[in-house]
């Protein structure tokens, strides 16, 4: 067995025992990085670490340490307050208002299960009290991370545009970001239609505000309670907290995308501000920085690095395009990203997958930005899947269902997700040959 074979194959086994056994992604490929690179590369430790992605590290750790705060000082839930509100008891609005507010979190900095866990188990509880199908409400929670997911300072846009950089493709960070957010909008109006979405403004506006999880209902039509001007809750007052912490987001937006300064050292110079000023926040939020994130990410591509190195992925690029058929190619790596998305991580995928289509797109038969969306979309839409994370924390989170008919909802779904959406951003940014 050739060593760029053995080193595939080790990826495969990462993989899957990452899938079926809840070990961190990131841990496993550590050690095959030093396994692979160490005996079969021969390669010393410089080598192996050659390919760490520090670049990435820090933003990882900068931006979900500032979010971490916005979540220990109550600045996340005064935004899922304040969002709510908006609709006036339009029961239809909810999902949508969900939708764009998980967009909205993962758009300015959080990790899309971050802003999942926030988001979910108020958008479920609505969907209970005002009987909204749980199937639509945790899909456009889900697709809503996923919409916003790609923006130039988000986490999965960082990580892929920094691949993308790393590997000397062409790339465009908005074109990146307008695909997910239309892909997500279209998929999500479909599931709106499909799952009764349309019946729900037959019902009208509840009188009163929307109330929060937890309120008692009276007797107000829909059993929505009104509020009185004096019980506003602690998550609806800005505190100073809250208010530096917004300032300091709106700053970050502000720094990246009009300055062009780096998205993690800006996040985490933020973080120490806010941090400096309240100590109590930064002690809870350092507990809550994305580790595990920080560590798959790491981890992937440090073995990537090694694949790099050992010119891995030189020779499954070229077993990639020696199928004659470069269009036939690009599917089938979109179809592989879906696939493993769904049980595994979509970052990490990415993090394995980008490369390896490095060697055909580099050839220029293939439009890289159109690929590099196309690969981005199919390996996290399928994140509705229940064995991914989102899909998990949706199924948890979600009160007064038959779990087990809930479950097998959510599988279905995932799997009509996985069997279409390959094809469709294929057709839609592959084949006409974007950049």
């Amino acid at each position: 067995m050739s060593p760029e074979l053995l080193s595939i194959l080790v990826l495969v086994v990462v993989f899957v025992i990452a899938t079926t056994r809840s070990v961190n992604m990131g841990a496993l490929a550590f050690a095959a990085a030093f396994g692979v690179g160490g005996l079969v590369a021969g390669l010393d430790a410089d080598g192996i670490f050659a390919g760490f992605p520090g670049d990435l590290f820090v933003v990882l750790v900068g931006v979900t340490y500032l979010f971490a705060i916005a979540r220990a000082n109550g600045t996340t839930d005064w935004l899922v307050h304040a969002a709510v509100r908006l609709v006036r008891g339009r029961v239809a609005l909810i999902p949508w208002v969900m939708f764009a507010l998980t967009g909205a979190l993962t758009a300015i900095g959080a990790v899309s299960p971050a802003a999942v866990a926030i988001v979910a188990p108020i958008a479920l509880s609505f969907a209970a009290r005002y009987g909204i199908s749980p199937l639509l409400m945790g899909a456009m929670v889900v697709h809503g991370a996923q919409a916003g997911g790609f923006s130039p300072i988000s986490i999965y846009g960082s990580i892929v545009n920094g691949i993308v950089e790393r590997e000397r493709l062409p790339g465009n960070e908005l074109a990146l970001f307008l695909a997910s957010l239309a892909a997500n909008v279209v998929i999500a109006g479909v599931v709106y239609v499909v799952c009764g979405g349309l019946r729900l403004w037959q019902r009208g506006a509840v009188d009163g505000p929307v109330d929060e999880p937890g309120d008692t209902p009276d007797d107000s039509p829909g059993g929505a309670r009104t509020a009185q001007d004096g019980d506003a809750a602690p998550a609806a007052r800005l505190t100073p907290a809250r208010i530096a912490t917004l300032v300091s987001l709106l700053a970050l937006v502000l720094a990246v995308l009009v300055l062009d300064l780096d998205a993690g050292l800006t996040a985490i110079t933020l973080a120490v501000v806010l941090s400096t000023l309240w100590p109590e926040d930064s002690r809870k939020a350092t507990g809550q920085i994305a580790w595990p994130t920080v560590l798959l990410i790491c981890g992937v591509l440090t073995y990537v690095g090694v694949l790099d190195e050992m010119g891995t992925i030189t020779w499954a690029g070229e077993g990639v395009g020696g199928i004659g058929v470069p269009l036939l190619a690009a599917v089938l790596l979109c179809y592989i990203g879906a696939l493993v998305s769904a049980f595994a991580s979509s970052v990490g995928i990415m993090g394995a997958l980008i490369p390896l289509a490095v060697p055909f797109l580099e050839r220029g038969e293939i439009g890289a930005v159109g690929m590099v969306a196309a690969l981005a979309v199919s390996a996290t839409v399928v994140d509705v899947s229940p064995f991914s994370t989102n899909g998990a924390l949706v199924l948890a989170a979600a009160p007064d269902v038959d779990r087990e008919r809930f479950f097998r909802q959510l599988m279905v779904y995932g799997g009509i997700v996985v069997a279409v959406v390959p094809t469709a951003a294929w057709l839609v940014m592959v084949v006409p040959g974007w950049g």
